[in-house]
């Protein structure tokens, strides 16, 4: 059970939509929600803008770019990207311990030149397997072995190399916890209240399962910013996390 606190605190919203939209989507779960997440879709078209809308108008952001590139590529777009003062921000775990360090580097550089303690860096978390897939599409892209196995890899190499914690679905979620410690931030897509669509999603859970797993922060897209009331699906997940 978390407190109304703590709930709120680990629901991040998906903004996987228009600039109107997602204003609107603010706009309607202003004092609700605390977080949001601002993907290809908005970054790509509007670039820094977004996070700074969202900041102001009172939601820290998660920013998925999922940045995957050489090391030297990997430290100059998160450092990009951290000077927009995103607070969490998605890199690959296939791009190696080398790219991974180059990009926590990036993140340092400009938390120092943002004039932020290391509490206010940019926090890096490392996609491991994407939650659309499954053994099945794994094996297809050459990787043997099971999905547990695989983000169990990326995880270790990842978190070792500095990265902050992993993306992974609520099924990982678990060991995730138990390899990597109570520190590490444990981002689980792929969350679905009981009875909602799964869309293109493979490994789900429901939210309040996910949290006893052990995920930190929970991403929730359509069950919310396509329900017929965004805040009455909102609260229903606060109210699933806190009984």
């Amino acid at each position: 059970m978390l407190t109304d606190e703590q709930a709120r605190d680990a629901v991040i919203v998906a903004l996987d939509c228009t600039r109107e939209r997602a204003l609107e989507l603010t706009d309607l779960l202003a004092g609700h929600a605390r977080w949001v997440k601002v993907g290809m879709t908005l970054f790509y078209r509007y670039g820094p803008s977004m996070v700074d809308e969202m900041h102001a108008r009172g939601f820290k952001v998660f920013l998925d770019l999922k940045v995957h590139d050489i090391p030297f590529q990997v430290k100059g777009a998160v450092h990009s990207a951290s000077l927009s003062g995103a607070d969490i921000l998605s890199i690959h775990g296939l791009g190696t311990a080398q790219m991974i360090s180059a990009g926590r580097e990036g993140a340092e550089e400009a938390a120092a030149e943002r004039g932020v303690d290391e509490s206010g860096r940019t926090k890096l978390v490392a996609i491991s397997v994407l939650t659309s897939m499954d053994e099945k599409a794994l094996h297809s892209i050459g990787v043997d072995g099971s999905i547990k196995d695989e983000v169990a890899r990326l995880a270790s190499l990842s978190y070792n190399a500095g990265a902050d914690g992993i993306v992974c679905s609520p099924q990982e979620a678990q060991e995730m916890r138990e390899l990597l410690g109570p520190n590490a931030l444990i981002v689980t897509p792929g969350v679905r209240p009981e009875g909602a669509e799964k869309g293109d999603q493979v490994r789900i859970s429901t939210p309040s399962a996910a949290i006893k797993a052990g995920a930190s922060k929970l991403v929730v897209g359509r069950p919310i910013t396509c329900a017929n009331d965004p805040v009455i699906a909102f609260e229903a997940i606060i109210s699933e996390l806190k009984n």
